[in-house]
């Protein structure tokens, strides 16, 4: 554990401007400095870096703070490799938790180097003879010199030990740790090769830009077609985003976070002047990756390519962050046009085609909804109780609470909606009443309409009321047993109460019940409400239909499963009325077509009739 000893000595010895020069341009302003703030747009300098105090301030957006918080907050450290940069700098030995940490720190440190010289050496062979080819590549796919040194992009050449011969300084054993070589362990006699060969080389950086790993891309025809590397002390390619160190300075400036697919995307938005953007490493976002992207930006939009995988993939990744969503981390998504990538948007319509559809990201509640909805057909009542039952299990596994239950009420009210578009209106009748036909043909005048449209004479038996005395029986019922109210949300949400004040009640403790469980203990200050008790005081006076649940002797087990029985039951009713007024406006489908077709028989008898009159005439 770092003390506070240790950290105060590591701000005294560190110069902040000397930290903050390198990414911000900072003008001489008497004992202190000022420059354009890192952490808001302006044209007016505002931000001031005190070294004497060891402190920046921004007066335009109030950022506040030393040389590690700089580090965190602009680059996106995490707070012990902000430390171990800083103490890097000044020459501080940061304490060690253990000695086995101790060792493993220095032995990243010596695998660091290793990485570094062989990203250097790609580098070289990029420009090189054997580079010719990557180098037309880089040239197709309009990947300019500026992008290569930005990205540190080289070339592996074809060749079993080309690598290990330029680095044979480190020797085998650091290079096969690095991922750099294959060893064979079942034939230890036989020496290690180069892992990557003939292969376009893209390095992977930590958040502190040192290189971690790297993907390499096959130049012409074979499989894989990125190949990275393998799991070492340094890169978890589960727990590490591609171009996160260019990426996390430009998410505080552009206020925003983009993830794509893959590397070429990264970089195609680059070309765009688009840098705010990462990508996870040949996987499915991690729980981990989403932790990371969360550090630099509350909502990342993900910019995944218009095609079948591109939708699965956004779909996993929303089903994956659900259970750690929060008030201030969630996603948003842009779906590209389909059959394309960034880089093949950039090239067609250039940063304005990109700004375009990243303008209108559209957030996680509305993206798992399309994709439910759009995933299987709504024809049938079973079907819409699936799609019921898959938005009901995404919002359950939120764990935020009050977030949970948010979803839950969106997804449902959209639910009811689209399930009451979904049920064709039909107008119920007296038994061996004629069905009311759309309209009559009357000889002399042909087709009449109905005075009334049929939609406007007709409704659903799924919408009609639970009558009065059932309603404060119910209401009645809910204030005894409240810890249903949750359970039995949706239902009771959507099951219209005929009596005034039974549907006041309800309504308010389904209020009360999107904030807290409610039982017994939680609903007494709710019902000291003056309104609320005025309510169950009317409510319970007016009920004349008596059910256990309302009686003071029942079992409070018996009472309770007989509540929710009642509950379930009415909504089991609404969704068989449904269900029978969907035949019923089918056959009503068929009697119109009858009636059509005998009206367009007898206007074609009409106008035979009128040709032979003519004929007549003649």
């Amino acid at each position: 554990m770092l003390t506070p000893a240790f950290l105060d000595e590591l701000r005294a010895r560190t110069t902040l401007s000397s930290v903050i020069a390198p990414h911000v341009k900072l003008t001489r302003a008497g004992r202190e400095w000022k420059a354009c703030c890192p952490f808001h747009n302006e044209k007016t300098p505002s931000f001031t870096v005190n070294d004497e105090k060891h402190f920046y301030h921004c007066f335009g957006c109030s950022a506040h703070g030393d040389a590690i918080r700089f580090l965190t907050d602009h680059l996106g450290l995490p707070f012990m490799d902000a430390v171990k940069e800083l103490a890097s700098a000044a020459n501080l030995e940061v304490p060690a938790a253990d000695p086995r940490s101790q060792e493993r720190a220095k032995r990243q440190a010596t695998l660091h180097d290793v990485m570094a010289d062989a990203q250097a050496w790609f580098a070289e062979q990029l420009d090189g003879i054997d580079g010719a080819e990557a180098r037309a590549y880089c040239q197709k796919r309009g990947i300019g010199a500026g992008a290569i040194k930005r990205f540190g992009i080289g070339f592996a050449p074809d060749r079993r030990n080309g690598l290990r011969k330029a680095l044979e300084r480190h020797g085998d054993a650091r290079l096969v740790e690095c991922g750099l070589l294959i060893s064979i362990e079942d034939e230890p006699k036989k020496e290690p090769y180069d892992r990557f060969r003939g292969r376009l080389m893209i390095p992977i950086r930590d958040q502190r830009g040192r290189v971690i790993g790297f993907g390499g891309r096959i130049l012409g025809a074979g499989e894989p077609k990125y190949l990275n590397s393998p799991e070492t002390v340094l890169f978890d390619k589960g727990s590490s985003l591609y171009a996160i160190d260019r990426a996390g300075p430009a998410s505080r400036q552009a206020r925003r976070l983009i993830v794509v697919e893959g590397y070429m995307d990264v970089i195609g938005l680059d070309r765009a002047g688009i840098a705010e953007v990462v990508a996870p490493n040949g996987t499915a976002l991690t729980e981990r990756q989403l932790e990371l992207l969360w550090r630099l930006d509350p909502s990342p939009i993900l910019c995944f390519d218009g095609d079948k995988a591109g939708s699965k993939a956004a779909i996993r990744a929303a089903t994956r962050a659900l259970p750690m969503l929060g008030p201030e981390r969630t996603l948003s998504f842009v779906t590209l046009p389909e059959g394309q990538d960034p880089d093949d948007l950039v090239t067609s319509g250039g940063r304005e085609a990109v700004e375009a559809l990243l303008g209108r990201p559209e957030p996680l509640v509305d993206r798992l909804w399309r994709h439910e909805v759009d995933s299987t057909p709504l024809a049938t009542p079973e079907q819409r109780a699936g799609l019921k039952q898959r938005l009901l299990d995404h919002a359950a596994a939120i764990a935020d609470r009050s977030l949970s239950q948010l979803y839950r009420d969106e997804w449902m009210d959209r639910f009811f909606a689209l399930n009451r578009r979904e049920r064709p209106a039909f107008e119920p009748r007296s038994p061996g009443q004629s069905p009311q036909r759309r309209g009559s043909w009357v000889r002399g005048k042909g087709f009449v309409p109905p005075e009334k449209p049929l939609e406007d004479a007709t409704r659903q038996i799924g919408r009609e009321s639970v009558g009065p005395q059932e309603a404060r029986a119910i209401a009645a019922g809910l204030a005894a047993y409240p810890d249903l109210i949750a359970e039995e949300f949706d239902l009771l949400a959507a099951l219209p109460f005929a009596d005034p004040s039974a549907e006041a009640l309800k309504q308010r403790l389904l209020d009360a019940a999107l904030h807290d469980a409610l039982d017994s203990q939680a609903l007494q200050p709710i019902l000291a409400d003056e309104r609320t008790a005025s309510l169950l005081l009317e409510v319970q006076r007016g009920t004349n239909v008596i059910f256990s649940f309302n009686r003071s002797e029942t079992d409070p087990a018996r009472g309770r499963a007989d509540l929710k029985l009642v509950i379930e039951l009415l909504g089991a009713k609404r969704e068989i009325a449904a269900a029978l007024g969907a035949m019923e406006a089918e056959v009503l489908e068929r009697e119109e077509a009858v009636t059509e077709r005998l009206r367009l028989q007898l206007t074609l008898h009409d106008l035979n009739r009128k040709l032979v009159d003519l004929t007549s005439s003649d």
